[in-house]
């Protein structure tokens, strides 16, 4: 086996270990942006509130996607919500 193969397996592990804790701890993680948006908010007088709200949903619909991998098959890439 190569460096490279063993590497390759590392990191399979590895993304393995890191989806089954963002799944263990998803509203944990979710209620951790929600806090950082809000702390952040107060500080600036609301003035990025579009911008955090916009950044903390894309940085939940990413947490999602990792901590379910299998049910986002179907969808195209890169374009988590359907057309209307």
């Amino acid at each position: 086996m190569s460096v490279l193969d063993n590497l390759k397996a590392k990191a399979g592990v590895m993304k393995d270990k890191a989806v089954g804790f963002t799944q263990q701890h998803e509203e944990k993680i979710e209620r951790g942006l929600d806090k950082a948006v809000k702390t952040v908010d107060s500080k600036t007088k609301g003035k990025y509130r579009n911008k955090l709200e916009t950044g903390a949903d894309k940085a939940k619909n990413a947490l999602g996607r990792f901590s379910h991998p299998q049910e986002g098959q179907g969808k195209a890439k890169g374009h988590g919500r359907p057309s209307t």
